[in-house]
């Protein structure tokens, strides 16, 4: 059976912010329930032990983050969760407490000029989670994901955050060098900066590319959006390639579909079936 290193999950839509660099959703608000939840699981358990709490949405803001936590501990999952980082403080307790949580993420590029949270609490807040989470041996990401743009003083926010987190000078020269370069840096231990430049999110609005394409899309990954909209990757945030629904059909047929196969054989010779994906500009990164 096809495993996947990943399955992304979106369990709801619904953002607290409103970033520049976020395509922002078109779709109806809508907040997966932790029975839906649960029977996504219950589908993706033979293909994948890891899972993302992200596509759009900040996942922090669902009501039923605890349970949702539960039930991915139930069904023996790793969760990683990629979040802005305002409710942090908030979720903390119930992060904290989660067996199954395995990596939280934070985007730092949402601190953008003129944002509520673009102070020094915001980063309080992210140094103190970061603290006590790496202390429970959870892994933490810190994400600069904005390399040329001058939309965030990155130098700004790692220094401020340096002297949160108490780090040391070694460990901060040798970030700080590195600040302006794509990768990840280890800052502490189960603690990474991580940088990569800005990239544009696909949309059907932008200019098809001849190129020769290839993508990890139904290779590694898949997602499902909030209403169970099964699409290939994390950035069809749209659900552009609507392969099915899992809450109408099994993901094993999903997988086996047309449309799926048609999608995973065009990339394995470089040349994208869907529309969506010619316009891909993070595709180019492969």
């Amino acid at each position: 059976m096809k495993k996947f290193t990943r399955i992304y999950i979106e369990i709801t839509n619904v953002c607290n912010l409103s970033c520049s660099f976020c395509i922002g959703n078109v779709r109806v608000p809508r907040f997966m329930s932790a029975e839906e939840f649960g029977y996504i699981l219950q589908q993706a358990k033979p293909y994948t032990k890891h899972i993302y709490l992200h596509i759009l949405g900040e996942p922090l803001i669902h009501p039923q983050l605890e349970e949702i936590l539960d039930v991915a501990h139930h069904f023996d999952m790793q969760v990683n969760i990629t979040t802005n980082g305002t409710l942090l403080a908030k979720c903390q307790k119930i992060l904290l407490n989660a067996p199954a949580l395995r990596k939280v993420s934070v985007s730092l590029h949402s601190m953008e000029e003129g944002s509520l949270y673009c102070n020094e609490n915001y980063l309080r807040d992210v140094a103190m989670f970061v603290a006590a989470a790496t202390e429970k041996r959870i892994f933490c990401e810190l994400r600069m994901w904005n390399l040329g743009s001058d939309e965030v003083d990155n130098v700004a926010i790692f220094n401020d955050l340096c002297r949160l987190l108490g780090l040391d000078e070694t460990s901060q020269e040798a970030a700080r060098s590195k600040i302006c370069e794509s990768g990840n840096t280890t800052l502490a231990p189960r603690l990474f900066l991580g940088k990569a430049d800005r990239f544009t999110w696909p949309s059907l609005d932008e200019a098809p590319t001849e190129q020769p394409i290839f993508c990890h899309g139904l290779r590694n990954q898949l997602g499902v959006l909030s209403d169970g909209t099964v699409v290939p990757c994390c950035l069809d945030s749209r659900g552009d390639i609507a392969l099915g629904n899992i809450f109408q059909t099994p993901l094993s047929e999903i997988l086996s579909g047309e449309r799926a196969q048609a999608l995973y054989d065009g990339f394995s010779v470089r040349q994208p079936r869907e529309e969506l994906c010619r316009r891909c500009g993070y595709a180019k990164r492969f």
